[in-house]
């Protein structure tokens, strides 16, 4: 991630937009590149722009942002997405977050939880608002969409073989830390541990940060050690 974000906003109302890139440029550390209408404009400035982070509606004309998430995951080295909606339900939040997004927003969220959220995803961590967090912990602790989605029938197999290094690293993602974070807790440089993530993942067979964080709270791994 460059030094300053670099963040497409992607909503169907001209004046979520403009308010959107108005926030956002008001702080010193984000520039909007670009603007969508819909999903497939948005590929579109994603593909042109390579931004840092893509802040999107669910639900627009055409392609909506549950399909453009999973297609901008496709892209090499792909942006991470935070999803900012009106809908607070259990199923918008589990699609949104199977399809790679890391972050969820209501659009009533104050603008200082805005900005916070896209730092936050932009630095590799997830941000989820409490409405939205609380209906996703319920739905892994009862095995619902989100759980059946990420844990695949040999998830206890792969958790146990898990190094004792490697569940340090899964509690630290169930606790929502940034790759800089967990760097200074874990005494590990910040391109090691970005490379020790993506080899976790790769093990537990998820495909972002906050299906591995599931994981982590299903397998009981909340604690900081």
């Amino acid at each position: 991630m460059s030094t300053v974000i670099r963040v497409i906003v992607a909503d169907d109302e001209p004046l979520m937009r403009f308010a959107l890139r108005t926030l956002l440029e008001s702080q010193d550390d984000i520039v909007v590149i670009a603007e969508a209408r819909d999903g497939t404009e948005l590929l579109e400035q994603a593909r042109e722009g390579r931004p840092d982070i893509v802040l999107t509606d669910l639900r627009m004309p055409g392609m909506d942002g549950i399909a453009a998430t999973r297609r901008l995951m496709e892209l090499p080295g792909p942006p991470a997405v935070l999803v900012l909606t009106t809908f607070d339900t259990e199923d918008g939040i589990a699609r949104a977050l199977t399809a790679g997004a890391t972050g969820y927003l209501l659009k009533d969220a104050p603008p200082e939880q805005v900005m916070a959220a896209v730092r936050l995803v932009a630095s590799g961590a997830t941000a989820l608002a409490p409405g939205p967090a609380a209906r996703l912990a319920r739905t892994a602790a009862g095995g619902g969409s989100v759980s059946r989605t990420v844990a695949a029938p040999e998830s206890s197999r792969r958790l146990a073989g898990l190094s004792e290094q490697q569940q340090e690293l899964l509690r630290r993602l169930g606790a929502g830390l940034s790759n800089a974070e967990i760097a200074r807790s874990m005494h590990l440089s910040e391109g090691t541990v970005k490379a020790y993530v993506s080899r976790l993942m790769a093990v537990l067979e998820v495909d972002n940060r906050t299906q591995a964080a599931i994981l982590a709270h299903q397998a009981g791994l909340t604690g900081m050690s």
